[in-house]
């Protein structure tokens, strides 16, 4: 069986129970998970949304902010980089 097959094998309620015991470090039968198995599992959780979930419902997504909020933040665009709108202490150089 290669890694594909591997992740159509896999049930929702596997994948929930891998996803468990990568957020809690143990199996569900109290096993504490190796850092091996920890990054196997790990792939096997993004390997899995990729191929079941749209990507805003897959682990470890993260909303781009939009322009308004970044204003409200107190940010700006300058010179096609984002900066801070904070006071920053001057570094004198020799």
């Amino acid at each position: 069986m290669d890694f594909e097959e591997l992740i159509e094998s896999i049930s929702p309620e596997v994948y929930k129970n891998i996803q468990s015991a990568v957020e809690l470090g143990k199996w569900p039968n109290g096993l504490k998970l190796t850092q091996e198995q920890r990054e196997y599992s790990m792939q096997v959780l993004i390997a899995y949304d990729a191929a079941h979930k749209s990507h805003e419902n897959r682990v470890g997504y993260i909303p781009l902010k939009k322009k308004k909020d970044l204003c409200d933040a107190g940010v700006t665009e300058g010179n096609g980089s984002m900066q801070e709108n904070v006071e920053q202490p001057i570094k004198w150089q020799d």
